[in-house]
C-alpha cells in the first residue's frame, strides 16, 4: 500500500535530519579535545542555533556531553560504549573470548585483549583473575606504548609510521636492540612499571594477511609471574595466542 504523501514526505525529513545531526557527531569525533559550540557549528557548515539543537538532543541520549565548566561538547559515554560495541564484534575478540577465560583458569591471573587504535593500544576484552586483588583494569583503557608489555608488542610488530603518531612523545621509547628481542622471542613482559607489584606478559595475535591483530596479555602479582613460574606463564600466553592466531587464519607460531 503505497505510503500517504505527508507521512512520506515526514519520514524523509526524518532521515535527513539524522544524516544532518551526525555531522555535528563526526566533528566531535575527529577533534582532540572538547570543543566550543561555535566551532562546532562552523566544522559542521551550520547555524548554531541549529548545532545547539542537535547537541541538545544528543546529551539526552548520551552520545554527547558537556563540561559545565567550560561549556565545551565532547562525545559522552553511549558513543564510548557504542565504539567498544563495535571493537567487539571484531573476530579477533571472539576468537580470544575462550583461550583468555581458559588462560586466567590456568594462572589465576587478569587477562586481557588489546587492539591499536589512533591513541594506542586499547583493552577491548578481558577476564578478571583472582590473584589481581582490587586492582583491575577496565576496558576502553588505552595503554602507554613505552612502558607497558602490551605497548612493547605493538612497537616490535607494527609499522613505526603506525606506532609513531600514538606514542607519548613524553617518554623515552624503547631501545630498538630491546624491540628486536620481543620480535625474537616473541613476547614482552614488564613490571612495576606502571602498577606497583604487578608484572605482564604479552604476546602477539597474528591474522590471515600476517599482520598483527591484537596482543594477548596475562597481568599479575609480580610475586606470583616471576621466578619460577615465569617460563610456564609466559609459555601458556604463547600458546594461547598462538591459538587465536591460527583460528585467525595467521601463523601459528613466532621465533623465540
Amino acid at each position: 500500500m503505497p505510503m500517504p504523501p505527508d507521512d512520506a514526505l515526514n519520514q524523509k525529513r526524518r532521515v535527513q535530519s539524522i544524516e544532518v545531526g551526525f555531522r555535528v557527531i563526526r566533528v566531535l569525533q575527529q577533534a582532540h579535545e572538547a570543543m566550543a559550540l561555535r566551532d562546532i557549528a562552523k566544522e559542521a557548515d551550520m547555524p548554531a542555533s541549529k548545532a545547539h539543537l542537535y547537541l541538545t538532543s544528543f546529551m539526552r541520549e548520551g552520545l554527547v556531553a558537556q563540561n559545565p565548566q567550560t561549556a565545551r561538547y565532547s562525545l559522552g559515554p553511549y558513543a564510548t560504549e557504542l565504539g567498544l560495541s563495535a571493537i567487539r564484534q571484531l573476530s579477533v575478540v571472539e576468537a580470544a573470548n575462550g583461550e583468555m577465560a581458559a588462560l586466567t583458569a590456568q594462572t589465576g591471573c587478569a587477562t586481557y585483549l588489546s587492539v591499536f587504535t589512533e591513541y594506542g593500544p586499547a583493552i577491548v576484552s578481558k577476564v578478571d583473575g583472582n590473584r589481581q586483588g582490587a586492582f583491575t583494569v577496565r576496558l576502553g583503557h588505552v595503554l602507554p606504548m613505552a612502558s607497558s608489555a602490551t605497548g612493547l608488542i605493538f612497537l616490535a610488530f607494527l609499522p613505526q609510521a603506525l606506532t609513531h603518531l600514538s606514542a607519548d612523545s613524553s617518554a623515552e621509547m624503547p631501545a630498538p636492540a630491546l624491540l628486536g628481542d620481543v620480535r625474537d622471542k616473541g613476547y614482552a613482559t614488564t613490571s612495576g612499571l606502571i602498577n606497583a607489584n604487578f608484572a605482564a606478559i604479552s604476546a602477539p595475535i597474528f591474522d590471515y594477511s600476517d599482520g598483527l591483530a591484537a596482543a594477548l596479555t596475562l597481568l599479575g602479582p609480580d610475586k606470583y609471574l616471576t621466578g619460577t613460574r615465569t617460563q610456564p606463564s609466559i609459555d601458556h600466553v604463547l600458546a594461547a595466542a598462538s591459538r587465536i592466531s591460527v583460528k585467525m587464519g595467521g601463523r601459528t607460531t613466532v621465533s623465540r
